[in-house]
């Protein structure tokens, strides 16, 4: 195939695979803490990770990683036990992570606009060798906590208080949900763009709810959903020379409103059902009643 012949499209393709595993999985998560927006925030703090890479002459990936993790923890702290400032005190730390990358890049000598819109929005041509091997490993380290940790996230996503209870380790648990994420930015900045990342988290997630009825069916079909938008955006951006984070997020939304327009139908057909399910279990004890008048 055509497509396949270039060696950056070979990296693109496969990290857009990997993209599109990794991000909804996390999402998931995060859409049922109602957390949807976390990615957003940690993006703009991964831009500070970025400029200092550039600074540092040292790979944008792994610096935005430790600065990301760095700020998805005092995220998650202020979350635990910010009170009425709380929301306040995210903004400055959002708002500080951009202006605080687009600083460090304007000081740096590697650095140029290009270089920050191509991580602000991504490119599929920007895939490195060395940008696939830490796409891989952080990866790894996702769906490793994601599905071999599903039990116990899934237990602190529906009720802290009753997860805490059994035994629990919910704040560890939650700092960690809150690491994942910001591992899962860094993977995906590349492919998607930091300020697009989020979309890829939630999107396929929202998508996946209109049909699913089950946490693990939302999951499973929000990864399958989150692949298919994420390959098929980029061989897209390939083809037509156009901005791949923005191709795929397109793509979900659109995968997201054909869901919602196919989930009417089958949600009243649904409804119907058990309306003729209520009523079978309701006639039943009036016949038996009646039986037992006549028997009298």
């Amino acid at each position: 195939m055509e497509i396949l012949e270039p060696a950056f499209m070979q990296r693109a393709l496969l990290a857009a695979l990997i993209v599109g595993v990794t991000a909804p999985a996390i999402g998931t998560y995060l859409v049922q803490r109602r957390q949807a927006l976390m990615g957003d925030g940690i993006g703009h703090v991964a831009l500070t990770g970025v400029g200092l890479g550039f600074l540092l002459n040292a790979s944008p990936v792994w610096i935005a990683t430790a600065v990301c993790v760095v700020g998805a923890v005092i995220m998650e702290l202020i979350r635990s036990y910010g009170k009425a400032r709380g929301d306040i005190a995210l903004a400055m730390l959002f708002y500080g992570g951009m202006a605080g990358g687009v600083m460090l890049t304007s000081l740096s000598e590697a650095g140029s606009n290009a270089n920050l819109v191509s991580y602000l929005f991504g490119s599929i041509t920007t895939v490195s060798e060395e940008d696939m091997t830490a796409i891989c490993v952080l990866a790894a380290f996702v769906i490793l906590v994601t599905i071999g940790l599903r039990r116990q996230l899934f237990a602190i996503c529906q009720d802290e208080e009753f997860a805490r209870v059994t035994g629990l380790p919910v704040r560890l648990l939650n700092l960690l949900v809150a690491i994942t994420a910001a591992v899962t930015v860094t993977v995906a900045m590349r492919v998607v763009g930091l300020l697009l990342v989020s979309a890829l988290m939630v999107i396929p997630v929202a998508a996946s709810q209109q049909i699913s009825r089950s946490f693990a069916m939302t999951f499973g079909l929000a990864m399958g959903i989150g692949v298919l938008v994420a390959v098929s955006g980029t061989a897209t951006s390939y083809y037509v020379d156009v901005p791949s984070g923005a191709t795929i997020v397109l793509l979900a939304i659109g995968v997201f409103v054909a869901l919602t327009v196919l989930a009417a139908p089958l949600a009243r057909r649904r409804a119907r059902r058990t309306e003729a399910a209520e009523g079978c279990t309701l006639q039943v004890p009036e016949a038996r009643a009646a039986t037992d008048d006549v028997r009298v």
